[in-house]
């Protein structure tokens, strides 16, 4: 087995889709880098690739076997084992995933450009392995409003995608509501030419309208009506004030 030394790790920690796994260019200075000792390389399928970094189910126990506590970290000057961690590749693109102890990948984080290279120039002296696992789960996985599809984050950087999250978050509360009057303003405030055939719609008319409406990109507009929806609401606030305060992506 191939190993990756002083590798730096930003993860991400209990996420199901890979775009919120951030890039290094999106990485940010308040983010808590990690230095790992030493890491395994394992080489896979792409399938399994996708796998691990868009769900949160169990992993392959060979797989797990295979790079147990075989991973290290150094802490206070001593150099600790991590159970299950290892950086995965199909020898296109690479992720670290870390267990921590369980057997789903708990945390994953990107690479820096320069090892994540030298990932790829590692993994050509060696062959892929196949691993059994639940391919169902691929085809399986429903996306909804507090999980988006990753069509609706393509193109979107970090601070767009975690806004976008945060009006998905206010327009599900909004539907817990079942408020007509509520649905049909707020539609009307995204498109108001369209005022009197909104005047008519039901609650779930408008709502749906909506949503399928802000699905597409991020604009001022969207900013702007997430701003407004949020507002008086201190924890939908806190996370727009941590996100507006942020300088880069």
């Amino acid at each position: 087995m191939l190993y990756l030394r002083d590798v730096w790790v930003n993860w991400f920690e209990g996420e199901e889709n890979g775009y919120n796994v951030c890039e290094f260019h999106e990485w940010r200075k308040e983010d808590f880098i990690e230095l790992l000792d030493q890491v395994p390389i394992v080489k896979m399928e792409t399938s399994l690739l996708d796998y691990i970094e868009n769900d949160l189910s169990e992993l392959p126990l060979q797989l797990l076997e295979e790079v147990k506590n075989k991973s290290y970290i150094r802490k206070n000057n001593q150099r600790e084992q991590i159970e299950y961690c290892f950086i995965g590749t199909d020898g296109k693109k690479c992720l670290v995933a870390d267990t921590m102890g369980y057997k789903i990948p708990i945390r994953k984080s990107r690479m820096i450009p320069r090892q994540e290279q030298l990932v790829y120039e590692m993994a050509e002296e060696i062959d892929s392995r196949r691993y059994t696992f639940d391919t169902k789960q691929l085809t399986k996985k429903e996306y909804h409003i507090l999980s988006p599809e990753p069509g609706s984050m393509n193109g979107l950087t970090r601070r767009e995608r975690q806004l976008k999250q945060l009006l998905y978050m206010a327009l599900d509360q909004m539907y817990s509501t079942g408020n007509t009057a509520e649905a049909r303003y707020w539609y009307t405030e995204w498109i108001p030419e369209k005022y009197s055939d909104i005047q008519v719609m039901s609650f779930d008319e408008a709502w749906r309208a909506l949503y399928l409406e802000v699905s597409q990109g991020w604009t001022f507009k969207h900013q702007t009506i997430c701003e407004r929806l949020i507002k008086g609401q201190p924890y939908f606030e806190k996370i727009w004030e941590l996100e507006k305060g942020t300088h880069v992506n």
